[in-house]
């Protein structure tokens, strides 16, 4: 029927998806981005709980089997705490008999994830489907915790590779076991980053901040709709 062409303008949420809806058809010039955003503002921590974290869908496209892959590469050098539910539950129930090092925390009401969150190393988001957003990463930077991502998609677009954290290659538990195992190692270099993970949300990710940007597209696309 063609409504598709009828609104005056479009939100993405990243560049990335933007560019997936101009290979599907979507005129450039009516695709704008804007991100999601955090808040109440959880303030940042302090990344002294000595853990990793995973938060997230228990499913195969999230990657959580390439994260247990890679922690029996990981051992009990680092702590992992995963936060979450889904089909592959199981799989990590059993994940945690075999490696002491790795704790199953279930499901979790979102101000205790974030406090989870405030405290963790850093964050590793293995997703190994082109996900829309990737919230887990802004809440990350919201707290000043440094994400290690795989690299494609929105999550590379929103993590900064050697700025705001890590990429790894999707898929790949032995390159993933040796960023964690990296970046575990250097704890100026998370120094560093935990700055600038903090800097990246105030910048780009807060209720003002998208308030206004929100306020900026209405007003385009009232101005390129006619008043009858």
């Amino acid at each position: 029927m063609g409504t598709w062409a009828k609104p005056t303008v479009y939100m993405a949420l990243t560049a990335f998806a933007r560019n997936m809806f101009i290979e599907a058809g979507v005129p450039p010039d009516k695709l704008v981005v804007k991100p999601n955003f955090v808040d109440p503002d959880p303030g940042a921590g302090t990344g002294s709980g000595d853990y990793a974290v995973f938060v997230g869908r228990l499913s195969v496209e999230k990657g959580i089997e390439t994260l247990l892959r890679a922690w029996r590469v990981v051992g009990p050098q680092v702590r992992l705490l995963i936060i979450g539910e889904g089909p592959l539950a199981s799989t990590v129930a059993a994940a945690t008999r075999d490696l002491p090092s790795v704790t199953w925390l279930g499901r979790r009401d979102p101000p205790e994830v974030l406090s989870i969150l405030r405290e963790a190393t850093f964050l590793v988001f293995p997703s190994e489907c082109y996900e829309t957003f990737g919230r887990a990463i802004v809440e990350a930077f919201a707290t000043a915790t440094p994400v290690i991502a795989a690299g494609h998609g929105s999550a590379a677009e929103l993590v900064a590779d050697g700025v705001t954290g890590l990429h790894f290659r999707p898929g790949d538990p032995l390159d993933l076991a040796a960023k964690v195992l990296h970046l575990n190692a250097h704890p100026q270099l998370r120094a560093r980053m935990r700055v600038a993970a903090r800097k990246e949300f105030e910048d780009r990710y807060t209720a003002d901040v998208n308030y206004r940007l929100l306020l900026a597209i209405y007003h385009r696309a009232l101005a390129g709709h006619p008043t009858p």
